[in-house]
């Protein structure tokens, strides 16, 4: 998309990188400095650039609109005393016990708030939190690194003042699971997601069939996309899916969660998109929330384990579609950031901000092709959403 005059903001503090589960886990709050500091290094934040908004702490009564008292006491007890509750899913090798985790974790809620905030209020048009997308997180426990639904939580929060309608795309590798299942029966929340299968990939659900509660048809859209899907194919299946059900749904705020562990050099999952090919996805992204929802935009991270090659580049250009002027992928990754990345972590980062791909695919309108299954998956998404939007399924 090219620039646009948003109102734009981040909210950000250095102190949302304490969301730490210790330095054997894949989800390193290196990831988060390493993107400040490359969009610091372009440009993209700063001094004409992204301006920050501080991010505040969120009350346990914020968090008590989604999560049940008895797992916020569970989370501050094992913050404290480093107690194991595995009923609350506390303590296993994905959600390790760390001291503080309430207290870290209410802080990246209270910075998704302060985005949802921003943008309902008018503050901004768009609003990005690239701490944020925890959306595994259940409201009675801890799962797949997400202790808070900071998602689920501003979501709720948009629906108390009013808000009709909300659409939530989740492009992480993962189904997005918990937001899906917080807002499983509620019509005025149409969450999407589209993941590597669940026959394959934690957490295992997020099948085509999935389509919400009795009072809610149609409003949970899952696309399961087989293992080493690249850019062409998760391209197609997005076209195929996404605009037509935003475009009939007309979201009054499009939520939009950036987990970039479908990179091909994510080493926990299977699919083999580009940075060009996720850059790609941000720009159609930002391109329907004008669309449909009259530039109102919230925009959160997510999984990405590939922490130098591939984390910082998606999302400082998630960054800087927020912020209304988008980067080229061309361009070259700046040496003081190449400089700081081999001192701090002895390793070679990547010398442009894309991979050298040029995205292209073939749109759904063109036919399918039944003998080959991401066709399937999409066709098959397709078939059991589409008609509940009043809308043909077919080509």
């Amino acid at each position: 998309m090219p620039a646009c005059d948003a109102r734009s903001t981040v909210v950000f503090d250095p102190l949302l990188t304490g969301y730490d589960f210790g330095p054997d886990h894949p989800m390193s709050p290196v990831r988060v400095d390493l993107t400040v500091r490359l969009a610091e290094a372009l440009g993209v934040l700063g001094p004409g650039g992204l301006v920050a908004t501080p991010a505040p702490v969120a009350s346990d009564d914020e968090l008590l609109t989604v999560h049940d008292a008895a797992l916020i006491e569970a989370v501050t007890r094992a913050g404290t005393t480093g107690a194991i509750d595995l009923a609350h899913g506390l303590g296993t090798d994905d959600n390790p016990v760390f001291e503080g985790m309430h207290t870290a974790t209410a802080h990246v809620v209270g910075a998704t708030l302060e985005a949802f905030r921003a943008v309902w209020t008018g503050s901004v048009d768009h609003a990005a939190n690239i701490t944020g997308g925890l959306h595994h997180a259940m409201q009675d426990r801890v799962s797949g690194f997400c202790v808070y639904n900071d998602v689920a939580i501003g979501i709720h929060w948009l629906l108390e003042q009013g808000v009709e309608r909300v659409a939530y795309v989740d492009v992480d590798v993962h189904h997005g699971d918990g937001v899906e299942r917080l807002f499983w029966d509620d019509p005025r929340v149409l969450t999407i997601s589209l993941h590597e299968t669940g026959q394959l990939l934690f957490p295992g659900t997020g099948d085509s069939a999935d389509l919400g509660g009795p009072d809610a048809q149609g409003s949970a859209v899952n696309v399961p996309l087989p293992p080493g899907t690249s850019d062409a194919g998760w391209l197609r299946a997005f076209h195929a899916v996404v605009p037509p059900l935003l475009r009939e749904f007309q979201p009054q705020v499009l939520v939009t969660q950036h987990g970039c562990d479908s990179h091909a050099e994510d080493p926990l999952a299977h699919l083999m998109l580009t940075v060009d090919g996720q850059r790609a996805a941000i720009g159609a992204l930002h391109e329907l929330a004008h669309e449909v929802a009259d530039g109102r935009w919230v925009a959160v991270g997510g999984g990405g384990y590939e922490i130098v090659g591939v984390v910082p580049r998606t999302w400082t250009h998630l960054l800087a579609e927020v912020a209304g002027r988008p980067i080229e992928p061309t361009l070259d990754v700046p040496g003081a950031w190449l400089d700081h990345v081999q001192h701090r972590l002895g390793r070679v980062g990547p010398r442009r901000m894309g991979d050298g791909r040029t995205p292209t695919y073939r749109d759904w309108s063109e036919g399918y092709d039944p003998s080959t299954w991401l066709d399937r998956s999409v066709h098959a998404t397709r078939m059991e959403v589409f008609p509940l939007h009043g809308l043909d399924p077919m080509p």
